[in-house]
């Protein structure tokens, strides 16, 4: 009587492909170290909806300011960090946390109204939750599609998020990679000190840029 199990044959495995590491599926981070404090670059990790306001936020301040002001609007919230409680104050009282000293960005009016739109949008579609934005997609696509039409966030900004989102949470639709950023951002930052090499990376391609014009 042949067994009910036997081991695979050795011409079987070695037909076996090991998986990829990319394939593997990513242990979910404690922190996500974009900032110098590493009270906020927990929040990033545990709380989506501060990793969204992080990168909403992330533009004409550094990448550092933006990442942490979530974390100080979390403490001026009374410590609760959620779309549908913002979402449900009067504008008047999220424009005044946001100018509140120190401000919460270099333009904290046009900032706070972002993030109020970014709060109601998520409350009217996704039941107030960051993260039913990337939850079930199936596709690179798709999850493009609906960053795209969060407020504040155009193509770039939204391909960076998708980027952070499968190099930083294992968040690894299909295709992601293509649509994805296809440059340096907060989406390679897996140490604080990788902020200063992307930002002279940055500063370079400026320069190379400026250096085209005038040559031409």
């Amino acid at each position: 009587m042949s067994p009910l199990w036997a081991p695979p044959s050795r011409a079987h495995l070695s037909s076996v492909q090991p998986e990829k590491p990319e394939d593997l599926p990513m242990p979910a981070p404690n922190a996500l170290h974009f900032t110098p404090d590493p009270s906020a670059n927990e929040l990033l990790a545990e709380n989506p909806l501060a990793l969204l306001l992080g990168m909403l936020l992330d533009q004409q301040v550094t990448m550092e300011a933006a990442f942490r002001a979530p974390y100080v609007l979390r403490e001026r919230l009374g410590g609760r960090l959620d779309a549908a409680t913002i979402a449900a104050m009067p504008f008047d009282e999220v424009d005044a946390i946001f100018r509140e000293r120190p401000a919460l960005h270099r333009f904290p009016g046009s900032m706070a109204k972002r993030a109020y739109a970014v709060c109601q949008y998520l409350v009217e579609h996704y039941d107030g939750r960051a993260e039913a934005l990337w939850e079930g997609v199936s596709s690179g696509d798709e999850l493009l599609r609906r960053l795209r039409e969060l407020p504040g966030f155009g193509a770039d900004k939204a391909r960076i998020f998708v980027g952070l989102l499968g190099k930083r949470l294992g968040v690894r639709p299909d295709g992601w990679e293509t649509v994805a950023a296809d440059w340096a951002s907060i989406a390679d930052v897996d140490s604080y000190e990788r902020i200063g090499e992307i930002r002279e990376q940055k500063r370079a391609v400026k320069a190379a840029k400026k250096a085209s014009k005038k040559a031409g």
